[in-house]
């Protein structure tokens, strides 16, 4: 499973390097990705959503958030 890290990255940019690994992402496929912002998790989150993908938030011990993102 790739993971990436946006953390410190002001938005769009993680929107924009998780719309990449999106695009090459398989059927059943799954990524991680890694942010610092409560918009940088919902900006993400809605993309995922709007590609067809479910996702999986949980907040890790220093505040950020972990999103899984599975694609149907």
């Amino acid at each position: 499973m790739e993971r990436i890290d946006c953390r410190g990255l002001s938005c769009p940019l993680p929107v924009v390097e998780t719309r990449k690994y999106l695009e090459k992402l398989p059927s059943g496929g799954k990524i991680e990705v890694l942010v610092d912002t409560g918009t940088a998790r919902d900006n993400v989150s809605r993309l995922a959503q709007r590609e067809g993908c479910s996702v999986e938030v949980r907040e890790t011990e220093n505040e950020e958030f972990m999103l899984t993102i599975t694609r149907k």
